[in-house]
Parts: C-alpha cells; sequence; structure tokens
C-alpha cells in the first residue's frame, strides 16, 4: 500500500503514510471541510470529541477525524524534530492523498500545537485556523516531557525495546492494533534513545519559543483568518497567558474568553484522578464551543 491508496471499513478508513497505516474518517457530505484534532495521544474516539464534531456537522461542514501515529488505531511511528512535528507532517500527507485542501485546521490541547505546526509548514493546505487549550508554561511543557517521553525512554534504557511492550499506553496501541507489537520490537533502541532525547529536548522552555518546539518568528507564516479560544484563569497545563501570545504572534487573530467554565480543565482532572463517576471527561466541554466556531467561520 503507498500513501494515497485508502482502505475503507465500516466506518473507518486508513492511508498508509511514510510507512504507517493512519486511521481517519470523514463526518458529513460538505465540500467544506475541517479537520478536528484532540490532545494528548487520545484517537478520534476519546469521549467529547464526536459531539463537537456532529454539531459542526450540524452546522453545514464535513468534519475529519483521524487517529494520530501513536494515538488510537493507527501505526506507531517515531521520527521527526518533535511528535507535533512528526503528526503535522503525516496530516498533510493525509490531506494530500485525500485531495483535500485548503481547509479548516481545528484543534485543542495537543491538536492545537499539531494545528498551528500544520498551518506553519503547510499554509497552502490551511484556509482557517481554530485552536483552543493551547498547551504552554513551564509546568504545562515540563509535564509533555514527563508524561509523554521520559516512561519510555526509561524502559528503553532499562529493558530494550521489549520494555514498550509491558507499559500500559502502548499495550492499549496494541490492543486497538495488533500489528504495533512487532512495530515496537523491530525498533533500534539506540535509535529510539536518540530519538526521545531529541523529543524530550522540545519541551524544555526555551527563549523565543512559546509554543515547545517551534520559534516565536515561524508564526510570521500564519495569515489566514485564525480563532483563539483563551485558556482557563488557573489552567496550568493551558495557561492563560500562553493563549495571550499566541494571539499577539498570530496578526489578526480573535481572541475570545473560554464558553466553558473557568475551572473546566481542573475539575476535569480532578475527577478523572479520583475515578469519580458521573465527573467530566476531559474534553466534555469542547461541544460547547461549536457555536463559537460556526460564528467565526460565518463571519470570516
Amino acid at each position: 500500500m503507498s500513501a494515497g491508496e485508502t482502505v475503507a471499513g465500516p466506518q473507518n478508513s486508513s492511508m498508509e503514510i511514510h510507512g504507517g497505516k493512519v486511521v481517519y474518517e470523514i463526518l458529513g457530505t460538505s465540500d467544506e471541510l475541517i479537520v478536528l484534532t484532540p490532545g494528548g495521544r487520545f484517537g478520534k474516539d476519546i469521549p467529547g470529541l464526536r459531539p463537537l464534531a456532529q454539531a459542526l456537522v450540524d452546522g453545514g461542514y464535513s468534519v475529519l477525524l483521524w487517529d494520530r501515529p501513536n494515538c488510537g488505531a493507527s501505526d506507531i511511528q517515531f521520527y521527526g524534530p518533535s511528535e507535533s512535528h512528526m503528526r503535522a507532517e503525516t496530516l498533510a500527507a493525509l490531506l494530500k492523498g485525500l485531495d483535500r485542501g485548503p481547509c479548516v485546521i481545528a484543534g485543542g490541547s495537543g491538536g492545537a500545537r499539531d494545528s498551528m505546526l500544520l498551518s506553519i509548514l503547510y499554509p497552502e493546505l490551511v484556509s482557517k485556523l481554530v485552536l483552543w487549550n493551547i498547551v504552554g508554561g513551564i509546568y504545562g511543557t515540563f509535564n509533555l516531557g514527563a508524561y509523554y517521553v521520559l516512561p519510555s525512554l526509561q524502559a528503553v534504557r532499562g529493558l530494550g525495546v521489549e520494555g514498550l511492550v509491558q507499559m500500559r499506553e502502548w499495550r492499549e496501541r496494541i490492543d486497538e492494533n495488533p500489528a504495533n507489537k512487532q512495530r515496537l520490537l523491530d525498533l533500534d533502541p539506540d535509535e529510539f534513545v536518540k530519538l526521545s532525547l531529541r523529543w524530550l529536548g522540545t519541551y524544555v522552555p526555551k527563549p523565543g519559543q512559546t509554543i515547545p518546539g517551534v520559534d516565536d518568528e515561524l508564526f510570521d507564516r500564519i495569515t489566514v483568518p485564525t480563532l483563539i479560544i483563551r485558556g482557563g484563569e488557573n489552567d496550568l497545563d493551558h495557561p492563560k497567558r500562553t493563549s495571550l501570545e499566541v494571539s499577539c504572534l498570530i496578526r489578526g487573530s480573535t481572541l475570545i474568553d473560554p464558553p466553558w467554565p473557568e475551572d473546566a480543565w481542573e475539575r476535569a482532572m480532578e475527577d478523572r484522578a479520583s475515578g469519580r463517576s458521573g465527573g467530566f471527561n476531559m474534553f466534555d466541554t469542547w461541544v460547547q464551543a461549536a457555536p463559537d466556531i460556526l460564528k467565526f467561520l460565518a463571519d470570516s
């Protein structure tokens, strides 16, 4: 299978990109497409994402949901200056393979970072940009490296690549896509350590980088209409300050207050940590942004 060749399933399709399978689906039939990307290493079926997608479809758009590399049922992959660079490159190839674009690129948390990088590196694919829950600050940036890079790096240093298949995160990827087990075992441990150190270095805060791994001057390349939903007042993962700084870097961008409670992320984190039933999932409130997103797209 080569880039551009797709395999359809009951709802999902897949495309081989850079030697790895990328799973995606398109909701709706409109020619106007919104790419919707969640945060973390969560796939397209994370609770809370699909209600937002459906609300955008009801507003007259089609929505592309996709499992980024290392997420959902897609293949595990490791390359590039950072994981977000890898994902931006993958999304660009996916859109080109589908012959779609320019289109609306929208994402929250890690998905916002992926969306900004796509807009910087592949501006020809982007018509408008929508961002929320932008990660930044010392705590938020260090937390990314500690959570997404260090555990796997330490596992390989101690146990070799066999240590990866013992980790809950990668076992979940194997459960959704059994081929991922062999992909992990085929990794060269020395090369994996080098790559992990490179990815970890991205998350060390540096002068002139409001967003990890992205020089501030590169934001001059984003010239499309951009909507930024600022972070909550006391959200350490997605600081209000970072949203304000990004709004300054993207000239002409529109900055609005969050449509969800100021403490929505903190409450979701508390519910997740305590295992309380009936509490928020991390992305449950995102559907509340649909009216603001649709209004922005109609007016810009």
